[in-house]
């Protein structure tokens, strides 16, 4: 017998080098998408077809992603060497598969008999998939055609076992990789709605149990190959995962203007792949649910949902005597009455609202704009729905501002969603608040068209004010409802940001969201919209915490506008009078609360700032008040990590700092080497004067890119700078953070001198820049 060894070294190097150079070659070219996955599986192709030419018994037969013609430059080949029991069969093999492997060329192989073929199909999900896109490329046609027929019969006649399995398999997938629609880095294969989605889809048809993905689905899914294709280019080795710094290269290769332009592309074959998966497993259910037997031959019962609107056999239809074209809102009782009990829209009526709605009147009537809030407090139903109008092609009519925001990229770690995506979440949050208001319709359409000005250049609050009347006007709404609409755009920040970042007690914070509201009604409306908004965007930006500063402001305002006085600053409570009047060092910890107690002295505050950092706790708010000769300092916290400190030990810390036995600077900096990642870019800090925001001081604020030490730093220049902190607000989002700080000069007074302010902001700046 001879040996793999004496094989490989008779095989004339001259073959892998042939294929190494004709490989290289087309990856050297300029062709991209199609064109490049035909020319390497034309150079492939080929060069086999030559290796195994007049063999009898043999068949070389590609299988999955090489078998439907889709290679990806990094890919590996899927070959299998199909034989009728020829003896000589491995010493065919290793002819084939050396030479592969010294073309540096990856390769998935097995050497099988027709009969070997299909026990592994029938055991093995993964290999039987494979197998139904065999395509012959070499030897004897004739054994490829009977594995075909084989493979694709026995996949039929196992359909009712094999499809639940490849359903099952997809949503674990999905659940271990996320949706590729909404992730900042998707996987473009794995991901809920890559490119797996569409091969099960094709294996679904396969059975004959539903239609084959149609063309658009085919589009979305060549996109994402194209992709794919181009990121084993910039890389040089195969991938899937479509990091953040791979996305310009990708993009300018394939000919778009940037990042975003490809995400786009990107997330909306996502989508699309998705949604007709979702279509797809509903066919194949349906198909294998065990036949009903319907009495007299009559079709299933058909029960109203609304005007024009019944339910049959699990799906929203039109009724018999509905005509799209003479009733144009008939769109949306269909799309409402489908949310609302949670029902797909049969795909024959949604191609009927399509092609055949026509469009509505403007303003819109009333009975439209009805159903449009219906429609959108729908809940949870409302997320489906609104994809099928939107992948019809429906949703950009009723609402043309809508094509801006589709499918748009939020580049931060706190939004979850896709611009478009997070405006429907926000919506669906809302439906759950509508009691809390006395205005549910503008509560919801403020939810909807929040962020619509993030299809517009510059700042997204300025251009959905600008943009919101003329929708607002068309969609039917009255002028004084479209003032409030655009009070809530204009301002559906002002809550969670001024919770955060001002003192409370400030009489000032309340006095300036009470000028801006007006009315109880409108406070009410903007509380639920901020509620709503934070929960749509992800939960890094909602907690108990900022739940309750939020409340806190809402409750202090609601007052304010009634008239009523502001409650009284209780800056320490009992306990905390208590630890004060005793008149030693301690620390108190209640919950998230760290108080601070000791003899005063400058600079207690970046003192302890420092050592709370050193203990891996991040401060959200910081309040400084004197009583009699002691400074107490309350502190609002979070692990940074999840997990408590040894709070003896960093009692141990507070009094060594108090000591200047301490060396924190030192400390602080060894404590950042270790835990910070290397950041390409980072947006130089700002330094802002907010004027106007307290009556007892003055409000300088620092908007920076966050690190270990950094508020200590910054106390500490507030320090030097001769500076008394009252009080601090700290808000960290994502990688961000914005710190606000309470400061009276050295005589108690307010800083208002330019050259003064100037020499402060050079110091925050250092401070900030100190951590880069």
């Amino acid at each position: 017998m001879t040996s793999s060894a004496s094989v490989r070294a008779s095989v004339d190097p001259t073959h892998s080098d042939a294929l190494r150079a004709d490989r290289q070659r087309v990856l050297d070219s300029d062709l991209t998408g199609a064109a490049l996955r035909a020319a390497l599986c034309g150079v492939v192709d080929g060069w086999l077809t030559e290796r195994l030419a007049a063999v009898d018994g043999v068949a070389l037969v590609a299988v999955g992603g090489y078998g439907r013609r889709e290679p990806a430059p990094g890919s590996d080949l899927d070959l299998v060497l199909v034989h009728n029991g020829r003896h000589d069969v491995k010493t065919i093999a290793d002819g084939l598969w050396y030479p592969i492997w010294d073309a540096g060329v990856g390769l998935d192989h097995s050497v099988r008999t027709l009969a070997e073929a299909l026990a592994v199909a029938r055991d093995d999900l993964k290999a039987a998939l494979g197998l139904l896109d065999a395509r012959h490329v070499a030897g004897d046609p004739a054994l490829t055609e009977q594995l075909r027929i084989a493979v694709l019969g026995a996949w039929r006649r196992d359909a009712r076992r094999r499809l639940p399995e490849l359903r099952a398999a997809g949503e674990s997938r999905a659940r271990r990789q996320g949706e590729l629609a909404f992730l900042l880095e998707p996987d473009l294969k794995e991901a809920r709605g890559g490119l797996r989605d569409v091969h099960a889809m094709t294996a679904a048809a396969a059975a004959w149990v539903t239609d084959a993905p149609a063309e658009r689905v085919r589009a979305a899914a060549d996109r994402l190959l194209d992709v794919r294709g181009e990121l084993h280019r910039v890389l040089a080795r195969p991938t899937d995962r479509l990091v953040l710094q791979e996305q310009q290269p990708v993009a300018l290769r394939l000919g778009y203007a940037d990042a975003d332009d490809l995400m786009r592309d990107v997330y909306a074959a996502g989508r699309t792949i998705a949604y007709a998966a979702d279509e797809t497993w509903r066919r194949v259910e349906a198909a294998l649910r065990p036949a009903r037997r319907w009495r007299s031959g009559k079709e299933p019962q058909r029960r109203p949902l609304a005007d024009g609107v019944v339910e049959q056999a699990g799906e929203v239809v039109l009724a018999r005597d509905a005509h799209p074209a003479r009733e144009p809102a008939l769109v949306l009782r269909v799309a409402a009455a489908a949310a609302q009990a949670e029902l797909p829209i049969a795909p024959h009526a949604l191609d009927r609202l399509a092609n055949e709605s026509a469009p509505l009147p403007e303003p819109w009537p009333r009975h439209a704009l009805d159903a449009l809030v219906a429609l959108l407090g729908a809940g949870p139903g409302l997320v489906p729905v609104i994809e099928a109008l939107d992948q019809a092609g429906i949703l950009g009519r009723l609402l043309p501002e809508w094509e801006r925001v589709r499918c748009k990229p939020q580049r931060n770690a706190v939004h979850r969603f896709t611009v478009d995506r997070h405006l429907i979440e926000a919506a669906v949050q809302a439906a759950d608040l509508t009691r809390k208001v006395s205005r549910p319709d503008l509560l919801l359409l403020g939810a909807l068209l929040h962020d619509i000005g993030k299809g517009w250049p510059g700042d997204h609050t300025d251009a959905g004010v600008a943009v919101l009347p003329q929708i607002a006007t068309r969609l039917g709404v009255g002028a004084r409802d479209v003032e409030v609409l655009v009070t809530l755009v204009r301002n559906h920040l002002l809550l969670p940001e001024s919770a955060t970042r001002r003192d409370l007690d400030d009489p000032a914070t309340v006095r300036a969201v009470a000028d801006v509201v007006g009315d109880r009604a409108t406070l009410d409306l903007l509380h639920a919209l901020t509620v709503a908004d934070a929960l749509a965007t992800g939960p890094a930006a909602w907690g108990d915490w900022k739940a309750g500063l939020v409340a806190d402001l809402v409750a202090r305002t609601a007052a304010a506008l009634q008239g009523e006085p502001p409650p009284p600053a209780d800056q320490l409570d009992e306990r905390q009078r208590a630890l004060a009047e005793a008149g030693e060092l301690a620390v108190d910890v209640v919950d998230d609360q760290v108080t601070v107690v000791a003899p005063d002295r400058p600079g207690l505050l970046w003192r302890w700032a420092g050592v709370l950092a050193l203990h891996r706790l991040t401060i959200r708010a910081a309040t400084a008040t004197a009583h009699g000769p002691m400074a107490v300092t309350v502190f609002d916290v979070t692990p940074r990590f999840g997990s408590a400190p040894d709070w003896d030990l960093l009692r141990a810390d507070v009094r060594r700092a108090y000591d200047d036995a301490l060396p924190l600077a030192a400390r602080l900096a060894e404590r950042e080497r270790a835990y910070a990642g290397e950041v390409a870019h980072v947006v130089p800090p700002l330094v802002l004067w907010v004027d106007g925001a307290s009556d007892v001081a003055s409000v300088v604020e620092v908007r920076a890119h966050d690190a270990v030490g950094l508020l200590h730093r910054l106390t500490r220049a507030l320090a030097d700078a001769r500076l008394d902190v009252r009080a601090a607000r700290m808000s960290t989002l994502g990688a961000e953070v914005v710190d606000a700080f309470y400061v009276v000069d050295s005589d108690g007074g307010l800083v208002e001198d330019v050259q003064r302010r100037e020499e402060i902001e050079r110091a925050l700046l250092t401070a900030c820049r100190s951590a880069a």
